[in-house]
């Protein structure tokens, strides 16, 4: 007769659950003191919980580019409007693509988001640009104040002198090499350059010459006539003319362009093909002049950008008004156009006319204002706090009234056994709660309103795993097994199905994150990661818990409130044990 073949005791390493709930003990220790430690004891709230702007921009087509729209510009792109608005003091504002056209800003409320909000439309190409012809603009020129007029009978060089201690003081690129000096170029007088390199230079001889007769007259560029014209009809007090003019231009062209020097009046400019861009630029910041308390911007070139810089600057002092200026251009628009007096290199400083915010955005702009793509801001979304809090609130709420339902169903159905649901629900809301607080400042991750949908329907998946185990513990008494081995033979089955269920979860979630983008991506981060520690609080905490409850008197014996009564399970007294029944022998025959 052959031996009875001996049964494999059940497998998990269940004889020490101690050791798995000790493990995760630590783990919920060491997150909430990390979370208190580092000082942010909430999770960091969305702009539609916390308030605050989002604005959509959408790139434009550029002429002569037909394929500069490419995933490589828009990441560039994002990079740098995000490095623009973190500059201004902004924290934790969102940049980021929506489809392939697309670039959504999210500019929490607080301080400097309405600065951030202006500066973020400002997304055009930056260029340096020579100035050649520059003139008042408007139906009708006003005297700017401290201006010089002219008496009858008197020329306007000889009323500027009247009256020259009254000029106002122009913008001046100065630099380490620099001799600190007064603009030469009277801010809202119409002063006229060259348009070509051979035309006279201002306060040449204006003796007649033999070529100066109608006869003698070289014919004129047709080109040089039609920005002639274009210079002529510009106005630069109208809004749609001014953003218009000089956009979208190619930094070869030479191209008509506005800009205010002074508030209220607008000058319009003849502007040669750019010299330097903004990727030249290094860093550039306002700051106070040490001398003077005036507040300046502050210029660096990279190594390239200097010799470009050095090169025009070197030029440029060499001529006379107003061709001795160079134009910082943004969206087409003049920003800044200070005169160059000497030849300057990796340093310079723009003076004029500044407070402290406009010489920190012309700062801010010039770090990092050199974006591969040109944008339109599509539409601007404002929420306040009040309707944040409003939606926070309603969502908490809805939270609240699942998980009591769910409280309620583990706690009528499964009586006794709802105990270590709940703790383990505990256990899984505190991991998620420290690690939701302590994402923020890792990784930026913010708590919208969908990721609080995704919270909530993780409740659902937690509770669904307990269910797994406890019906797969109460099969295996039914079959007449006591609660210890049941225990233990029951976990392989509901292992399998629970992993293979939150291997469902976490891919849907995995694709929802890869393939959406904004707040979507919110609900899916957070299903995802409640997917994972639902697998974590069943495999450290349910099952060992499970294991050490099931060594009580209160679950082994069974009793009605247990939740593992054999007879309300319909287990049939006395209990099933497994024997071995030998067959009966048939006599040998002789």
């Amino acid at each position: 007769m052959a031996a009875p073949k001996k049964g494999r005791g059940p497998s998990g390493g269940h004889g020490r659950p101690g050791r798995a709930l000790a493990l995760i003990l630590i783990a919920m220790v060491a997150l909430a003191g990390g979370m208190f430690l580092s000082g942010h004891t909430t999770p960091r709230l969305g702009i539609d919980l916390a308030g605050g702007t989002s604005i959509t921009l959408e790139a434009q087509n550029q002429p002569g580019k037909p394929n500069a729209i490419n995933q490589t510009n828009m990441d560039t792109a994002v990079g740098i409007i995000e490095r623009r608005v973190n500059g201004l003091g902004v924290s934790e504002a969102e940049v980021q693509t929506q489809g392939s056209k697309n670039i959504i800003v999210n500019i929490p409320k607080g301080t400097n988001s309405k600065q951030a909000q202006e500066q973020v439309g400002t997304t055009a190409q930056l260029y340096f640009r020579p100035v050649l012809t520059v003139q008042a603009s408007g139906p009708e020129t006003p005297t700017p104040s401290g201006s010089a007029t002219p008496k009858p009978g008197e020329s306007a060089e000889e009323g500027d002198k009247a009256k020259d201690e009254d000029k106002p003081k122009g913008e001046e690129a100065t630099g380490s090499e620099a001799t600190p000096s007064a603009s030469a170029t009277t801010q809202g007088r119409a002063v006229t350059g060259a348009l070509t390199k051979d035309d006279p230079t201002p306060g040449a001889s204006d003796k007649p010459k033999a070529s100066d007769s109608p006869e003698a007259t070289p014919p004129v560029d047709p080109a040089t006539a039609k920005l002639q014209e274009e210079f002529t009809k510009l106005d630069c007090t109208d809004p749609k003319q001014r953003t218009e003019a000089g956009k979208n231009a190619k930094a070869s062209d030479t191209i008509v362009a506005c800009g205010s020097n002074v508030p209220g009046s607008y000058e319009k400019y003849i502007l040669g093909p750019a010299e330097v861009s903004g990727s030249d630029v290094d860093d550039a910041k306002g700051a106070i002049e040490q001398q003077t308390g005036e507040w300046i911007v502050s210029m660096e070139f990279t190594s390239a950008g200097a010799k470009k810089f050095q090169t025009i600057t070197s030029r440029l002092s060499q001529q006379q008004p107003p061709m001795n200026q160079f134009a910082i251009v943004l969206d087409g628009e003049v920003v800044s156009a200070p005169s160059v007096r000497t030849a300057l290199s990796k340093n310079a400083q723009i003076s004029g006319s500044f407070d402290q915010q406009s010489a920190e955005d012309l700062g801010n702009i010039l770090s990092y204002g050199a974006l591969p793509l040109t944008f339109e801001e599509v539409s601007v979304t404002t929420v306040t706090a009040a309707l944040g809090s409003e939606q926070l609130k309603g969502g908490l709420i809805a939270g609240a009234i699942g998980l009591a339902l769910v409280v309620i169903y583990l706690v009528v159905y499964y009586r006794g056994l709802a105990f270590i649901a709940l703790l383990s629900l505990v256990v899984s809301g505190v991991l998620t709660y420290t690690i939701m607080s302590l994402l923020g400042p890792a990784i930026g991750f913010a708590l919208n309103l969908p990721a609080v949908c995704g919270a909530i329907v993780a409740i659902g998946i937690t509770a669904d795993s307990f269910i797994v185990y406890f019906e797969r513990v109460r099969d295996e008494i039914r079959e007449g097994r006591t609660l210890r081995p049941a225990i233990e033979r029951a976990w392989p089955r509901a292992r399998r199905t629970i992993l293979v269920s939150d291997f469902v979860s976490f891919l849907a979630a995995a694709v929802l994150f890869i393939v959406t983008v904004g707040k979507v991506q919110g609900f899916a981060f957070t299903l995802g990661l409640t997917t994972l520690l639902d697998v974590v609080v069943v495999f450290f905490f349910t099952k060992p818990l499970m294991t050490l409850m099931g060594r009580t008197k209160f679950f082994s014996r069974g009793g009605p409130w247990s939740g593992l009564d054999p007879k309300r399970l319909g287990a049939q007294p006395p209990l099933r044990r497994s024997r071995r029944v030998n067959a009966p022998t048939e006599p040998k025959e002789a």
